[in-house]
């Protein structure tokens, strides 16, 4: 795992929460922060009196301590555009009553981070948590939990007591937004704690009777432990309160409060679990969060013409709320299956530790499903995949708030960059796809860039949407890359021909509106992902738009069709767009004398210059412009995109690099011709581009300046002055940066084609070792480790399963009969 220490710890905040259920944080110093439980991200949403504490006695020589299980807080580091390392001011008041047990310091790798705490106290203490990821198993990876196991040892010579103590506030009818004073809010009243005890575990449950079943903070929450003896202070309203609990002997404990809380008020309740440990001994005790809030509703700005709908609430729910009727019921679900989905969760970090990833590789790819485990996904209670381009926060106050979604929903030119989910979770990724085609194309063919929730309400057909005005024409064409991308992760031929007359008709409008003439090249103004129209003839729009007729011309072959119409069209294409932009160094954008100059770039060497080449080689397509010239331009990229320091830099936008930061600029001018008016966010460093174009690099064989883009990435988000959970652009854990799993496969020179149930491995000389290499894989029905050494290649699986027809193996393809490959049963193939 990867260790955070000291100044690393001041941004650390660790998501714990599953597929569209929300989350709460881990932050470095081992508090719980950022409490985003109610269908609404808020990275400043706190609740107050939620913390961990230990009580620690022994006779002789006499000890009798309770100190707050967190490390000492560190102050704002003042990055711009960020809050992780905000501390609440409820979190601050527990720390003027109980002392730090002692500084911490985290070992991680997502989900699993394990907090071990350098204290005076006479044992040793460490706190393990997790939530459950289950690649290809969306279910298992939903759970609304935070899981916590921790271990106390006696390392001396005398026996030590004491209790390890839990405390939740009753947050049942919250809004996740409003702030809350102690226990005091207007949206509290008529909360109640109960105590329950079953199987060994006790449990206060949290509810709030006096709300009616539709409310948006109707639920119910938590709090577990399985420590044997353990007691219940179920309902009490300030720490200090808890404090007189826990220091109390049985006769001398206050008297909890009972009934349900006033008006304006909720409940805090605690746990208190007994331990005794004797010389040398070590126990572990485990407590467990769970919530299970359904209301989701359309409570965010939609984009396009405003909609006056009075009073109605569009109720959209929750997925994860269908699967158990209640958070008891979450709970006890989820202790019948620890063990296993704790195994199942270590097992997808230990992957990418023992793998021969360089350097910290491994630990950064495993984090990138954060993204799609954020409050920025979601899916409804039909099982429809939404979401944001992020979560509003620090870097969006200036125009959308601090706290909702950001730029709602599926809006497909930045989602265009996302690769995690289609891998992890296929069968996610292609309900997205159908929500394109069946809910977002328009009658003409087109498809706008965002969905309008509920999806039965009109979509944004002939209207100005914004972000760009009009439909981007980059989001189109990547709905034909994804569409082809989905068959071969697995969706199947039936599906690909329900898709494909949806396919043609985007292709048969794109075509008519940018290309009339069959020219193979884009001309006009072309709606993109930098929320402006770009014009002329440009290798961004362009490299998509060949990486989309070659996908076209592989789908029409599959059914049955010639696809020459696609190839002729990409031939010419090709030629074209290399003899007009390629300047001998990188590829330029050509504007007509007519066309408007503001927010081109004209002569300017763009970052994302070559995004449809990133495109072709994730999908087996080829090369769509020369090779040399394609690798020629990328190193002009980071020749000249690629800076270090930003103290004398000018940000005309938002600022996501700074001081001595290292950081890709999405477009420079090397020789002179910046417009007046550049392309919008020119001077802005963007994650997912970065991970785009080093992935690029990897495929292209230029590992040092891959390397060299993403260890400067890196270094920003090492937890100092950023968080490496939480990428940030139009807001928090913002998608675009889940263009980082496919670092992993440019690395590994893996491929899956369910087409042909076919496994190719290529691994870069940076992902070898002298004795050989391993490496994790997803491949659409199962996930698992590829090792080589001594000349055999062994497959394991984790879970799932691999179906596998035929493996490639550095250029040849390796003897083998059909196999199927399950969990706990490896195939090792000797290689010739």
């Amino acid at each position: 795992m990867a260790r955070y220490t000291g100044e690393n710890l001041r941004h650390f905040a660790l998501p714990l929460g599953g597929l569209g259920t929300g989350n709460l944080a881990l932050a470095g110093n081992g508090a719980l922060r950022q409490w985003q439980l109610h269908n609404i991200g808020n990275h400043e949403g706190h609740l107050p009196d939620s913390f961990f504490a230990i009580r620690v006695s022994r006779v002789e020589p006499p000890v009798d301590e309770i100190r707050l299980l967190q490390g000492p807080l560190q102050e704002s580091s003042g990055t711009p555009l960020v809050t992780d390392d905000a501390v609440p001011a409820a979190e601050r008041r527990l720390h003027s009553l109980l002392r730090p047990v002692g500084e911490a310091s985290v070992a991680a790798v997502y989900p699993q981070a394990r907090v071990d705490y350098e204290t005076d106290l006479p044992i040793d203490v460490s706190m393990e948590v997790f939530n459950p990821l289950v690649p290809l198993d969306a279910s298992a990876s939903s759970q609304p939990v935070a899981a916590f196991t921790f271990t106390l040892h006696n390392p001396g010579e005398i026996a030590v007591h004491g209790s390890l103590a839990g405390a939740l506030q009753n947050a049942v009818g919250w809004d996740g937004v409003t702030p809350i004073d102690g226990v005091s809010c207007g949206l509290y009243g008529g909360n109640t704690n109960r105590s329950r005890q079953r199987d060994g575990w006790t449990s206060l449950v949290f509810e709030n009777g006096t709300l009616p079943a539709d409310h948006p903070g109707a639920g119910q929450m938590v709090l577990s432990t399985d420590g044997a003896g353990t007691k219940a202070y179920p309902q009490w309203t300030t720490p200090e309160q808890f404090i007189t609990y826990l220091a109390g002997r049985p006769t001398d404990r206050p008297i909890p409060s009972s009934g349900p809380s006033p008006a304006g008020t909720t409940w805090n309740g605690g746990l208190a679990a007994p331990f005794h440990l004797a010389a040398g001994e070590t126990v572990r005790v485990r407590f467990l969060i769970a919530w299970h809030f359904a209301n989701r509703s359309v409570d965010f700005h939609q984009f396009g013409p405003r909609r006056d709908y009075g009073h109605s609430k569009f109720w959209l729910g929750n997925a994860y709320t269908q699967a158990q009727p209640d958070a008891v019921a979450v709970a006890e679900d989820f202790v019948a299956r620890w063990d296993e989905l704790a195994a199942a969760s270590v097992a997808w970090g230990d992957a990418f530790e023992s793998s021969t990833l360089p350097g910290e590789t491994g630990t950064r790819l495993a984090a990138l499903v954060a993204d799609v485990r954020s409050p920025t996904v979601f899916r409804t209670a039909e099982g429809t995949v939404l979401g944001f381009e992020g979560t509003l926060g620090a870097s969006t106050v200036m125009w959308g708030g601090r706290y909702g979604g950001s730029c709602p929903l599926n809006c497909t030119h930045v989602w265009n960059y996302e690769q995690t989910l289609s891998r992890l979770f296929p069968a996610l990724e292609r309900d997205m796809r159908d929500t394109e085609y069946d809910v977002m194309q328009a009658p003409e063919g087109y498809i706008p860039h965002r969905v309008i929730a509920p999806t039965y309400q009109r979509q944004l057909w002939d209207v100005v949407i914004g972000g760009p005005e009009e439909p981007a024409l980059d989001g189109m064409l990547g709905s034909v890359l994804k569409t082809y991308r989905e068959v071969r992760q697995g969706a199947g031929m039936e599906w690909l021909a329900s898709r494909w007359p949806n396919v043609e008709r985007l292709l048969t409008h794109i075509r008519g509106k940018w290309d009339p003439e069959g020219t193979g090249v884009l001309r006009g103004i072309q709606p993109s992902t930098h929320d402006i129209d770009l014009c002329g003839v440009n290798s961004f729009m362009g490299t998509l738009w060949l990486a989309a007729l070659r996908a076209a011309q592989e789908m029409a072959l599959l059914l049955g069709e010639d696809g020459k119409d696609y190839r002729m069209l990409f031939e010419a294409g090709s030629k074209a767009y290399d003899e007009l932009l390629f300047t001998g160094e990188y590829y330029r954008q050509v504007l007509a004398p007519e066309e408007k100059q503001d927010f081109q770039w004209g002569d300017g060497c763009l970052a994302d210059q070559l995004i449809g080449q990133w495109w072709a080689h994730q999908l087996d397509l080829g090369y769509l412009l020369p090779a040399e010239h394609v690798k020629t331009a990328l190193r002009a990229v980071v020749r000249h995109n690629l800076r270090t320091g930003f103290a004398d830099f000018s940000h005309p936008y938002r600022v996501f690099a700074d001081g001595d930061d290292t950081g890709l600029l999405m477009c420079t001018w090397p020789h002179g011709g910046r417009p007046a008016v550049p392309t919008r966010y020119c001077d802005e460093v963007w994650t997912g581009s970065e991970y785009q174009v080093a992935a690029h690099l990897l495929y292209e064989g230029l590992v040092d300046e891959g390397m060299a883009v993403l260890q400067g990435m890196w270094d920003r988000y090492d937890g100092t002055r950023r968080n490496p959970f939480n990428p940030i652009e139009c807001g928090d854990h913002y998608i675009r940066n889940a263009a980082g799993w496919s670092v992993l496969e440019a690395l590994a020179g893996f491929s899956y084609n369910a087409l042909t149930n076919t496994l190719t491995f290529a691994p870069l000389e940076a992902a070898r070792l002298a004795g050989g290499w391993q490496v994790p894989f997803v491949a659409g029905t199962g996930w698992g480790v590829a090792t080589f050494r001594d000349s055999t290649l062994t497959l394991e699986c984790h879970a799932g399963h691999l179906d596998i027809h035929a493996i490639h193996l550095d250029g040849s393809e390796l003897p083998l009969d059909t196999q199927v490959v399950i969990p706990g049963k490896p195939l090792a193939i000797p290689a010739p």
